[in-house]
């Protein structure tokens, strides 16, 4: 996995046309050209000068956003930091990556607070708490800040939009599919962190549709921890106290790559054990190709990035007018049919390459 640089005032060297350059000769020639099929690599917040003309739009500031994060060194959002970076090259903004890295929410709260304080341009954030962001929210809004969550939501607070995938449906996806591959008996659902927003739907969504189902199916809910080397000897030893569980399923990435790990190192798909889980980890794509995982669930993480400063962008510039809008960036099974696009192309918008490309599509679309 390509790391993603973390200071956002880097720019790129030696790259040919530089990225005033670039945006004017689009604008020039009335085309949205793609920043990427230039290969310019411009970062999140490559020098643009107060009043630059970008594409079609007018004028304006290079705005400042900040992304709360609640695990700020997870690979999951490698690629909605580069979906962020290529938004802003192309809007002419910058952003601040910043949160928790342990899924801490007072962290997350210092973290809106003090872009409050610095009086940033808008504020997206990670509702992983159903009442810890809805002071720290409002005050926000209060001060003339939009807000808006990605990737995990709560009722009730007052931020303006939702992007990210509809959680609870997407468990029950995963439920669904537990149905379809276990006749009966006992399956683990592996959680990170237990009651997150971000993922405990996902786990509540499955169980509903196994119940849905009227199979005699039991679902143990079992907490991994925040981190990858926690979520890896969980697994392990979860399995070696229930080696007559019928499934292994887990509804984030680092546990849906601890159930791989240990399904691989068991081989216990040849005992008719199944799995499955979510997200694009490579780990995770090679287990499938392998026939470790059954499959796992796409979210899209990029567009997290992406439309998230879409979003806030299309807010400052049209003075509040238009903007904010709920973004469902969906639900895709990945299965060993499917994989090999996956594995074999490296992109930002899987996270596991920094390059900017025109990736080429053969054969008929896939719906």
């Amino acid at each position: 996995m390509n790391k993603i640089n973390r200071n956002s005032k880097t720019t790129r060297e030696g790259v040919g046309l530089s990225r005033r350059d670039a945006l004017r000769r689009a604008a020039g020639a009335g085309a949205l050209l793609s920043l990427s099929s230039l290969g310019l690599g411009i970062p999140a917040s490559a020098e643009a000068a107060e009043g630059e003309t970008f594409g079609k739009f007018p004028k304006h500031p290079q705005w400042k956003f900040t992304f709360v994060n609640h695990v700020t060194t997870n690979p999951f959002f490698v690629p909605t930091r580069y979906g962020a970076e290529d938004a802003c090259a192309l809007l002419g903004c910058t952003y601040q990556w910043t949160g928790s890295e342990k899924s801490i929410a007072t962290d997350m709260v210092n973290a809106l607070n003090t872009a409050v304080s610095a009086g940033v341009d808008g504020i997206a954030v990670c509702l992983v708490d159903q009442t810890a962001f809805n002071d720290p929210v409002g005050k926000a809004l209060q001060a003339g800040i939009p807000v808006v969550s990605y990737n995990a939501d709560a009722k009730g607070n007052k931020r303006l939009c939702y992007i990210g995938q509809d959680l609870f449906v997407s468990g029950k996806g995963l439920g669904q599919r537990i149905v379809e591959l276990v006749p009966e008996g006992e399956v683990v659902g592996f959680i990170a962190t237990p009651g997150q927003l971000n993922i405990q739907p996902r786990l509540d969504g499955a169980k509903a549709a196994i119940k849905e189902a009227g199979k005699n199916i039991t679902l143990r809910e079992v907490s991994t921890g925040p981190t990858l080397n926690e979520e890896v000897s969980a697994v392990e030893a979860y399995y070696t106290g229930h080696p007559n569980i019928k499934g292994m399923f887990a509804v984030d990435a680092g546990s849906t790559a601890a159930v791989a790990k240990t399904m691989a190192g068991h081989q216990l798909q040849a005992k008719g054990i199944h799995a499955g889980g979510f997200d694009l980890l490579p780990t995770t794509l090679q287990a499938i190709s392998k026939g470790d995982l059954d499959f796992t669930i796409d979210q899209q993480p990029y567009l997290q990035g992406f439309y998230t400063v879409m979003v806030l962008f299309l807010y400052k510039i049209s003075g509040g007018l238009t903007g904010p809008s709920d973004i469902n960036t969906g639900l895709n099974f990945v299965t060993k049919t499917n994989v090999d696009p996956f594995l074999h192309s490296q992109s930002r918008y899987e996270g596991n390459s920094g390059e900017e490309k025109v990736l080429e599509r053969s054969g008929p679309v896939a719906s």
